[in-house]
């Protein structure tokens, strides 16, 4: 356009409201500047007022976006990769730019992007969608989990997917009762797609991330995530990055931590605004280290504080991608999830644009015509299929636009192009169902509580539990019959059982006209025998052994390890005498904190003591959850109870006996070692 009174005015009119220009100007000169900022992506934020219903954006830029940020999170994750855990006890240095590293050796050896667990859960989730609808539910994606997921997982994930082997399905998987690491940072990188399917929509992404984050995580652990998902959503029509934070912040639960968090990290900003290392050692001296809730795990993966990572990356990032990523992956700790996650969201504001050329093509010596060689190549996953770069972003805008149409959104269009015309205040209502559980262990006269559901309370704003009464949850006994002892109070299964046996029974919820049912299983055993036995065996004489007959084996209960520095595999074995023969046919046996390299049992039998002194083999020995009796310590789950059953018989001892199985550490200074881990071991007669 020639220089001119009219551009001169226009251009004024690009940094004011529509409403103004409306109030002043012609409608004529109204719609041509609407026109104008529609077909500019970094404005469009400008031309709607952010307290409408309606919000638009045309569908090349939610392409261009939604793009731009897979690409962002695999250039992202390919970047911080090689920071990941470098930079722990100190930050990294002040020199930018970091370059990729030597993770790009991979990218060099494939001849293009490899999949990662900051890519490849969202990828399986893109499936999920695909094969079920925009909304799957948790069975059909615990079907994904135990199907894709077997191995390169790690903490809550790990502890989640082994839980889905074991017979429980989310949220049971993420809950803090079962899973021992619900407070690490899982869900932050496999979420992002919720969000990014949610353009504008933010009440929705954040629901559906809090629904999706519970698979794995539970309390604090997913408040990041939750975060990040409303930053994501917004993102789409907000570039300012103080105000995504907050709008991030405003998006949490009544009461949440990470609240309090993210307005340290802005006042650590303030206070070093030219000091990033400064603000990251007050940081670390807060959030990372051992606490009631974390110590028995690696503090340097913790939710919290990789979270409060991301919101110091963004802040000192001032919203430069290459500045962004740099700081990500020098701010260290699990560095490659803030940088992935980062530079997906500076993707989502800012479009392919904002992406520096020498990042999306790092290899001098290759001759690729689009970003990555266009190559997703999965490396991680089982039977996940390879991909095209760009088909994947454009599969993951058609879920997009699925989910803008189902939640009043439409596609209009003006001046010859086409916008999505979105509605802000969608909401999110997950699908009705019950979790699945194994055959849950009980004990005559001693308390039992099992919550097989969330209840009603829901701290989530503008959820559709909080916005319709009839959207809350009603619980009842739809058929057979609890343990004597034993009642139906709510969404939990609560009292003291007074008679042994099996009780099968379903569940039924009703969520206005709809409803759930599931069915379950309790078990409930005679007193525990082992209380009363003169000795605890065990192939080694150590003190601490007491405990594994302590009537504690869940998450935050003591766990017995047996002789460290065995190089070699040598036999455990674990049980008791007593003075007077006893009647058995039931063992409960509980692993309890498996460690990252070794603890479990690769054989395990179980033996009682003959007349003669001897020890032989029980009769149709079953376990139930059954156990993985291989090296695969992927799918070895923490304080998981398995409980063995074989014919009954009468004995004076009675043992659990295998060999331990182990795997070579990551650290290559740190030895293969043989040993064994127990919670709990009680012997029952029925």
């Amino acid at each position: 356009m020639p220089n001119s009174n009219l551009q001169i005015a226009t251009r004024d009119l690009l940094l004011t409201s529509y409403r103004f220009i409306a109030a002043f100007f012609c409608r004529f000169v109204a719609i041509t500047v609407l026109a104008m900022l529609a077909a500019t992506p970094a404005l469009a934020k400008q031309a709607q007022d952010p307290n409408e219903q309606f919000i638009k954006i045309s569908l090349n830029d939610y392409q261009d976006k939604v793009y731009a940020s897979w690409l962002g999170q695999i250039i992202g994750n390919t970047y911080g990769l090689s920071y990941e855990f470098k930079f722990i006890e100190q930050p990294g240095p002040d020199k930018f730019p970091y370059g990729y590293g030597e993770k790009l050796a991979l990218v060099d050896e494939l001849n293009g992007a490899f999949s990662d667990d900051d890519t490849d859960i969202e990828y399986m989730y893109l499936l999920a969608m695909e094969q079920h609808g925009i909304e799957p539910t948790y069975a059909q994606l615990t079907s994904a989990w135990k199907y894709h997921v077997n191995d390169r997982v790690w903490f809550a994930n790990r502890a989640a997917v082994s839980l889905m082997h074991a017979g429980f399905s989310p949220p049971l998987t993420g809950n803090k009762t079962y899973n021992a690491e619900w407070f690490q940072i899982d869900p932050q990188l496999v979420n992002e797609i919720w969000a990014v399917t949610a353009p504008g929509m933010i009440n929705y992404a954040s629901a559906k991330t809090h629904w999706a984050a519970k698979i794995t995580n539970d309390s604090f652990g997913i408040e990041p995530a939750l975060h990040y998902a409303a930053m994501f959503s917004a993102a789409f029509f907000e570039k300012d990055i103080d105000r995504l934070i907050n709008i991030g912040t405003a998006a949490l639960p009544e009461g949440a931590y990470f609240k309090d968090v993210v307005e340290h990290m802005k006042l650590l900003y303030q206070q070093h605004p030219d000091d990033w290392q400064s603000a990251r050692k007050k940081m670390a001296q807060k959030y990372y280290g051992s606490y009631d809730y974390n110590s028995h795990s690696w503090a340097a993966v913790d939710a919290i504080l990789n979270g409060a990572c991301a919101i110091l990356a963004l802040l000192y990032g001032e919203g430069d991608f290459q500045k962004t990523l740099d700081i990500s992956s020098a701010l260290g700790f699990d560095a490659d999830n803030q940088a992935a996650t980062l530079s997906g969201l500076l993707g989502v504001r800012g479009g392919m644009q904002a992406i520096p050329k020498s990042l999306q093509f790092p290899l001098k010596n290759k001759s690729w015509t689009k970003p990555f060689n266009d190559r997703y190549i999965n490396v991680s996953r089982h039977d996940l299929p390879n991909a095209s770069i760009q088909d994947m972003a454009k599969r993951i805008a058609r879920q997009g636009e699925k989910i803008i149409f189902a939640n009043g959104g439409k596609k209009i269009l003006q001046d010859g192009i086409e916008y999505y015309l979105i509605n802000t205040e969608a909401t999110y209502s997950a699908p009705l169902e019950l979790p699945t559980a194994p055959v849950l262990f009980a004990e005559q006269g001693k308390v039992f509580n099992f919550k097989y559901h969330q209840g009603n309370p829901s701290k989530l704003k503008n959820t559709q539990i909080d916005k319709d009464k009839t959207a809350k949850f009603t619980y009842r006994l739809n058929k057979g019959k609890l343990p004597k002892g034993l009642k139906l109070k709510a969404n939990s299964i609560t009292g003291t059982p007074k008679s042994a046996g099996s009780f099968n029974f379903e569940v039924q919820v009703k969520q206005g006209n709809n409803y759930a049912v599931q069915r379950y299983q309790i078990d409930v055993h005679s007193k525990n025998l082992a209380q009363d036995a003169s000795q605890v065996l065990h192939n080694t004489d150590n003190e601490g052994i007491e405990l594994i007959r302590d009537g504690q084996r869940s998450f935050g209960s003591a766990t017995f390890s047996s002789a460290q520095g065995n190089d070699t595999p040598k036999v455990d074995y674990y049980g008791f005498i007593w003075d007077k023969p006893q009647d058995i046919s039931v063992i409960l046996f509980n692993s309890g904190y498996i460690d990252e390299f070794g603890g479990w049992f690769k054989t395990l039998e179980v033996q009682y003591l003959n007349t003669a002194g001897d020890w032989r083999q029980v009769t149709q020995l079953t376990s139930y959850p059954p156990m993985s009796l291989d090296d695969n310590h992927f799918l070895k789950g923490k304080f998981i109870d398995r409980t063995l059953t074989f014919l009954p018989l009468t004995t004076k001892g009675i043992r659990i006996i295998g060999a331990p199985g182990a795997v070579t550490p990551d650290d290559p200074k740190a030895l293969k070692q043989f040993y064994s881990t127990i919670s709990e071991l009680s012997v029952h007669k029925r």
